[in-house]
């Protein structure tokens, strides 16, 4: 071997050593009120396993594979059997430890045969999977039918369904790309049920902002409208139920400047300067709101699970309708008919209007910028109609004279937009 072979052979081993020490150091913190001797693995044990797996994939170019294989089989034999007499002894039937030494040897003949950083960063994921029991178990626990339901719609959306769709457009018009238009709706759904996720997980009588927060990513509106239903029961929250809906509204606007980012980054940097303005005084007043004498419980907020078959078939119809409206009011009436459609359609769905526009390239971005900020203007203005329809009069106040403010903000950020400061 020359020096160089030495050097990368020593590299790589100490790599699969370090990579049983890490796994080592997760499950002997685990087991540390263990007596000496009363487990089968520590931080030695994993570390000579890991080891030992490096070394065999040393051995392997110049044994052949057969000897390597032997020592991985008697390997697997020790290991097994050292955990059925634990097994039997503290009647634990637990295959994690047995699975997790297994990988450890694996890892470890990876380093040395395969790419140092993807194993490097397998081992690294695999130790934080270990030390996430706590968190899993107790998310399992939470997990009803209807949310793991949701998780496999939309892995089918993703796996299933996206890759059998055409990527072209299959209309006369040239307008709906199936591809484009299901990749739209994976892409907002995944965001709502994130939302929905984070709400489940959290309890959101330990903070009414963080519920706002986490209900403006599933829906701002239905939260608005909830929050006004229990002001009107509970007229003393109405502070707190109004620092929840500027919350949601922040998150609202934050959301379709992140949709704007992904999908059409010139519209976000004309977009940025007339809702970043709003979305931080909606922030602002929800913070201040928030810190009002608090009296009772927060309310609970219980949002529909976003990803219900039906939920997702509409909103892929809303969309694709919405898209046609729109190319179809562009070519009929010219540029002068986008902040209409805009306005109208941002009174009821703030989403689909904001993924027809942006990802329009007829329209220039100033002008779709424009647009999209009209049907968030139109968003905002509707859900101060329901607020007042529904909710005590501190609360719809409140909330009122926020959106008023945080209009006149974007309102100003309008003369910062890069096409204003160039014209």
């Amino acid at each position: 071997m020359t020096s160089l072979e030495t050097a990368d052979a020593f590299q790589r081993l100490s790599l699969a050593l370090a990579i049983g020490i890490l796994v080592g150091i997760e499950r002997g913190w685990r087991e540390r009120e263990a007596a000496p001797g009363k487990r089968v693995a520590g931080i030695r044990t994993y570390g000579l396993s890991s080891f030992l797996g490096g070394f065999c994939g040393f051995l392997q170019p110049i044994t052949g594979p057969i000897l390597p294989t032997a020592i991985f089989v008697f390997f697997c034999v020790t290991i097994l059997g050292f955990s059925r007499m634990q097994a039997l002894r503290e009647r634990d039937y637990s295959a994690t430890a047995v699975i997790a030494a297994i990988t450890v040897f694996a890892l470890g003949f990876g380093a040395v045969v395969a790419d140092m950083t993807a194993t490097a960063a397998s081992a690294v994921a695999m130790t934080a999977l270990l030390a996430a029991r706590e968190p899993l178990h107790g998310f399992l626990r939470k997990l009803t039918w209807l949310e793991l339901r949701a998780a496999l719609i939309l892995l089918t959306m993703t796996v299933v369904i996206l890759p059998i769709l055409p990527n072209e457009a299959v209309d006369p018009w040239q307008m709906i790309n199936p591809f484009e238009l299901w990749m739209l709706t994976i892409f907002v759904g995944a965001v709502s049920f994130a939302g929905y996720v984070m709400i489940r997980l959290t309890d959101t009588r330990a903070g009414l902002l963080l519920t706002g927060a986490c209900g403006g990513i599933v829906s701002s509106t239905a939260l608005t409208l909830s929050f006004a239903r229990q002001s009107k029961q509970t007229a003393a929250l109405s502070p707190l139920l109004s620092a929840g809906a500027m919350m949601a509204g922040a998150v609202s606007l934050s959301r379709v400047l992140l949709i704007c980012g992904v999908i059409a980054p010139a519209v976000l940097m004309e977009l940025a300067a007339l809702l970043g303005p709003a979305a931080a005084v909606f922030a602002i007043g929800g913070g201040v709101a928030g810190f009002s004498p608090r009296s009772g419980d927060s309310p609970d907020f219980s949002p529909k699970n976003p990803l219900e078959v039906m939920v997702v078939l509409r909103f892929a119809l809303l969309l694709a309708a919405v898209t046609i409206v729109t190319r179809a009011a562009l070519e009929f009436f010219g540029m002068q008919s986008l902040v209409a459609v805009a306005f109208i359609t941002g009174l009821g769905d703030l989403d689909a209007i904001t993924l027809s526009i942006a990802k329009l390239p007829s329209v220039p971005p100033d002008a779709a910028a424009r647009a999209i900020a009209v049907a968030a203007l139109a968003n905002l203005l509707a859900k101060v109609g329901l607020a007042a329809s529904a909710g005590s009069l501190g609360y719809v106040v409140r909330l009122a004279i926020v959106t008023g403010i945080a209009v006149l903000a974007g309102a100003a950020g309008s003369f910062l937009s890069p096409g204003r400061l160039i014209s």
